[in-house]
């Protein structure tokens, strides 16, 4: 069993881990066709027709599954490696023992629109500029949907009793830039209402990214001089894209409410590592993830107090390392419920 449990934290290590800097700084290999796509093609309806969204998925997610109690959503980096994701969330699920048998485990995968051709995918694919999806802006194909509509079909099929007749939870969890696309999706997304109206709870695992999307323009390093610190991605003041419905401070309101764990590495401080956000607006919100993360629950508990719904916890000896986070005690307590994380087990 040690030597399995070993083998998975090896997997699980093994994620390439990547942020989002500034488009322009974005590294070639980026813009590279991903070396493999998810096998199960999910429908979006839109209204010319419907798109297909890769994901890979530990049950068939067009059959019913009465055995699923839990799903885990792992979200990928702008690498769009799912499949090395996906690989580390079933070794996450091995390693919780019991508390992750009657999971189901799914690494959806936001391709670029180089991947298409590359793998001779169905012209319908969803795909993106390299790193679009992250923001929830549009699709450049077949159609211009958010990377938050496809996220809102696949909860729309997990809500599905005849499907998920004893689906509880529902998981969705993120590191480094997997980590921003949930934040701003626990901010602006409506998926989870169909999850609620099935009667699931839904869970937000925010882990070390790069930037936060904030409410109002105010930032702990102010910077007159710097444009973009308040327009989409890290504010609402201009370039918010056609899938947000509300204004900021409904989505405020709804958001401190929602059940979010932002899991911080206690040595990811590093200010200059290669893939943090050094652009202007990035800085604004801090020097370092680590600090960036304390300095947005910080802003959220001074504004919101008791109603906010959320919990932060620091994860000592993990660095910018999206394997040792969700191989941890809290990763895989916020990720199964598993028991030994102080901090989580409190909550419940």
């Amino acid at each position: 069993m040690r030597r399995i449990v070993l083998l998975a934290a090896l997997l699980i290590s093994a994620i390439v881990i990547d942020a989002r800097p500034a488009a322009a700084q974005l590294p070639s290999r980026y813009s590279q066709p991903v070396k493999a796509v998810a096998p199960t093609l999910l429908d979006v309806p839109y209204a010319g027709g419907t798109a297909a969204f890769p994901v890979f998925a530990s049950a068939d997610l067009g059959r019913p599954q009465p055995g699923v109690t839990r799903a885990v959503l792992i979200f990928h980096g702008l690498l769009r490696n799912a499949d090395s994701y996906y690989e580390a969330g079933l070794s996450a699920r091995a390693a919780a023992g019991p508390a992750g048998a009657s999971s189901v485990v799914i690494a959806p995968q936001f391709l670029a629109t180089v991947d298409i051709p590359a793998h001779n995918l169905p012209a319908n694919t969803l795909g993106w500029p390299v790193d679009a999806w992250a923001g929830g802006e549009p699709a450049s194909t077949p159609a211009p949907l958010s990377g938050f509509d496809a996220v809102d079909a696949l909860l729309a099929r997990l809500a599905d009793r005849t499907l998920f007749p004893a689906l509880k939870t529902v998981v969705i969890a993120g590191f480094s830039a997997g980590g921003q696309i949930v934040q701003r999706y626990a901010v602006v997304g409506e998926g989870e209402a169909a999850l609620a109206k099935s009667g699931i709870a839904t869970e937000y695992v925010v882990s070390d990214p790069s930037s936060y999307l904030y409410f109002t323009a105010d930032r702990p390093r102010p910077n007159a001089a710097c444009a973009k610190a308040d327009t989409w991605r890290y504010g609402f003041s201009a370039d918010v894209p056609p899938y947000v419905k509300h204004p900021p401070q409904a989505l405020e309101a709804r958001y401190v409410a929602r059940h979010v764990t932002y899991l911080m590495g206690m040595a990811d401080t590093d200010p200059n590592h290669p893939v943090l956000d050094k652009s202007c607006a990035g800085e604004t919100q801090g020097p370092q993830r680590f600090a960036r993360g304390h300095n947005y629950f910080t802003m959220l508990h001074q504004r919101d107090g008791a109603g906010l719904r959320h919990t932060i916890i620091d994860v000592p000896g993990i660095a910018h390392e999206g394997g040792k986070m969700f191989n941890s005690a809290c990763g895989l307590g916020a990720l199964f419920a598993t028991p030994g994380c102080a901090e989580i087990d409190a909550t419940r």
